[in-house]
């Protein structure tokens, strides 16, 4: 069984294109939130649980930026463009996952902390990926495996520069759990018919 704070993620990782920024600020937000959240993710002391989150973390991502950059595209689709693009970023993470899935076995919160950095950068550069791919897109232009390369190696930099502290990311998972339990403690005491309403306005 999967954690609160799945659901909590989830409901909660929407985002509105603030028409005050540009595309390329609007995306920066997205990537930058859906980076952090991925991290908190790989706080949980859920051995292998994070991998079934962070792919639909990933894709709606995708998702997200396709909106800035104006393609209304579907779930269905963010979540093939994540895997496709997902290729050059994920080359040598399998072995990494695994790794991150034993630390977490042997040393739950601190394989989860010490994992967390790369979760982060992981995403942020599918997150560049993205980003580029639509701004190509625009212009009609193709993405080449040369240039996916580059992106991931630029990303791989600048994530580096902007990476939130381990407390960051274990701040943002209690809050994300704390809500998490209230939501359940406010399901709990509402009818059911009720709650089924509410999520369908989610």
């Amino acid at each position: 069984m999967l954690p609160p704070i799945v659901s909590q993620i989830m409901d909660n990782f929407n985002f509105d294109v603030d028409p005050t920024l540009s595309r390329e600020e609007n995306a920066e937000e997205v990537i930058k939130s859906a980076a952090l959240l991925s991290g908190a993710v790989s706080i949980e002391p859920l051995p292998f649980a994070d991998m079934l989150i962070l792919t639909p973390l990933q894709a709606k991502m995708v998702l997200h930026i396709g909106k800035i950059y104006g393609f209304d595209i579907t779930p269905e689709r963010s979540s093939e463009i994540a895997r496709e693009l997902g290729v050059t970023v994920a080359y040598g993470m399998a072995a990494r996952q695994f790794m991150r899935g034993m630390a977490k076995i042997a040393l739950p919160v601190v394989g989860g902390v010490v994992t967390a950095p790369l979760v982060y950068g992981w995403t942020f550069a599918l997150g560049r990926m993205a980003q580029t791919y639509f701004e190509r897109k625009i212009d009609g232009l193709p993405f080449q495996a040369e240039e996916r390369a580059q992106v991931v190696q630029e990303a791989k930099q600048q994530s580096r520069r902007v990476l939130p502290s381990s407390q960051d990311f274990s701040e943002l998972a209690e809050e994300l759990r704390r809500r998490a339990r209230e939501r359940e403690q406010g399901s709990s005491s509402a009818p059911k018919d009720i709650d089924q309403s509410q999520d369908r306005q989610h």
